[in-house]
């Protein structure tokens, strides 16, 4: 008999509701506790921001406009050393011996080079004897002229007792007479051999070359064989000095002003120089003097700087730019004043705030405002390029408080 369909149906097993059904009970209890884990975090980071003190703000890096770091004038110059010396020898003569290197070191007097010192020393030999000789001439002298005036007391005596005659006195005198001329000149003889023996010792000192001062040899201009003069002999084949030393204490800057700017510097005035080896670093110092005289063909005045800290780095003859400051405590024009957004300004009666932001906290600087154009308001005192500030600050911010910086809008 056949079964009816439907029946059949009616008795088949619903295996997915069975298993839905029987699902096992812990797999459930672990999905509950996953979902109340990432409540209890949600919950821990809100409390922490709630309690960790740190007020969200907007901030802005403040732009320093071109002169806004207190130029009232700018300028190109070099690095210059006021004393520079070319060394060279005294007398003329063949170069024996070097004694340094470019870029060593030397000290006031130390020798640097000697001359060959051959004929010098053979002038000195015979200057030597000639002094020799005219001393043993004069102490021979010395002897006969004791001899002759003992002869003429002697006769003298004789004399007196009639024993010989006068005229045996009046020689005697006159050979006394003759023998203390003869002194006289030898006397002399030897002055004169000692000045030259002086002379020649000083020729063979003049051999050796000194520095002048103490300072840094930046030029090495001659080596062992050549000759070396005081003066040029016209041709390429002798050297008039033997090296450039220059007294790296005496460093300063030079630069040429245009005479129609020279009012806007003043002697004490600070400056800010950059090397053009080095671009980022800021060298402070100040005007030394205004050199009183102009260059008619360039229309330029020059002026002296001066490093407030001399640095190794600092070379003669580097390319330099010069900023020359104005002075503490001048407010800045408004064309060099940086400019920030009016809703940054926080007034309190007549004074004016900013908010800064420094380590992830706020320091309330007082301002001065200059025009406001376009939202944006000119601080001629109190902020510099490069500082931050709190834009549209909240009323609850207080001086030293920790703050979060949210994305920054200008």
């Amino acid at each position: 008999m056949a079964l009816d369909k439907a029946a059949l149906e009616s008795l088949r097993l619903d295996r997915g509701s069975d298993a839905a059904r029987y699902e096992e009970p812990g797999r459930r209890s672990r999905r509950w506790w996953i979902l109340a884990a990432v409540a209890a975090v949600v919950v821990l980071l809100f409390a922490w921001r709630s309690f960790s003190g740190a007020v969200p703000v907007q901030a802005v890096t403040v732009e320093a406009p071109e002169g806004a770091d207190g130029a009232v004038l700018n300028a190109s110059g070099y690095v210059v050393a006021r004393r520079l010396a070319t060394v060279s020898s005294k007398v003329t003569g063949r170069i024996a011996e070097v004694l340094f290197e470019e870029g060593a070191a030397v000290k006031e007097g130390q020798l640097l080079a000697r001359l060959d010192p051959a004929t010098a020393r053979a002038e000195y030999a015979v200057a030597a004897e000639g002094l020799e000789a005219a001393r043993r001439n004069l102490n021979e002298i010395k002897v006969r002229l004791a001899d002759a005036q003992r002869t003429l007391t002697r006769n003298r005596s004789l004399v007196e007792r009639k024993l010989v005659a006068q005229s045996v006195a009046d020689t005697s005198e006159a050979d006394v007479a003759a023998l203390q001329a003869r002194l006289a000149a030898a006397d002399a003889e030897v002055g004169v051999a000692q000045s030259q023996v002086g002379l020649v010792r000083q020729s063979l000192a003049d051999l050796e070359i000194r520095a002048p001062f103490a300072g840094v040899v930046i030029s090495k201009d001659a080596q062992p064989g050549e000759t070396v003069s005081p003066i040029s002999a016209g041709g390429g084949y002798t050297r008039t000095g033997i090296a450039t030393i220059v007294d790296m204490d005496s460093r300063e800057i030079e630069v040429d002003v245009n005479e129609a700017y020279i009012n806007r510097v003043q002697d004490g005035q600070r400056i800010e120089a950059v090397l053009d080896a080095y671009p980022d670093w800021k060298i402070p110092g100040h005007v030394l003097s205004i050199v009183p005289t102009a260059d008619r063909q360039k229309a330029t005045v020059r002026v002296r700087i001066a490093f407030d800290q001399l640095d190794p780095r600092i070379l003669p003859d580097m390319g330099i730019k010069v900023s020359f400051l104005e002075p503490a405590g001048q407010a800045k024009p408004a064309a060099q004043a940086p400019k920030v957004p009016e809703n940054a300004v926080v007034k309190d009666g007549d004074a004016r705030y900013l908010w800064l932001v420094r380590d992830a906290r706020v320091e309330k600087r007082a301002v001065k405002l200059g025009d406001t154009a376009d939202g944006q308001v000119a601080v001629t005192d109190g902020l510099k390029g490069g500082e931050v500030i709190v834009v549209d600050p909240p009323s609850r911010l207080r001086d030293g408080a920790a703050v979060e910086l949210q994305a920054a809008t200008k």
